[in-house]
């Protein structure tokens, strides 16, 4: 299911530098984890779809690239980031 307006501007608010920055890292970043929950929770579900189960795992990838990056670009809001969306143990 698609994400929402709403939640999308949530997260906009809450990691982005201004009211419309939806491509800084940490709003990406934060867009994705939302999605690869809510995949997860169909995949745990529907255990044959198997389609949906690739489109997660290209999406826990590309999550995993941006993550690197903000790493290596800015460890402090990577390590906020990681608090603030409990991902990464």
């Amino acid at each position: 299911m698609p994400i929402s307006k709403e939640e999308k501007q949530k997260y906009v608010e809450q990691f982005g530098k201004g009211a419309k920055d939806t491509g800084v890292p940490e709003v990406q970043i934060a867009i994705l984890t939302h999605r690869i929950r809510e995949l997860t929770e169909h995949v745990k579900e529907h255990k044959k779809d198997h389609h949906t189960r690739r489109g997660l795992v290209q999406l826990v990838s590309k999550r995993k690239k941006m993550l690197k990056y903000l790493m290596r670009a800015n460890a402090e809001s990577y390590v906020h980031l990681i608090k603030e969306l409990s991902i990464r143990g």
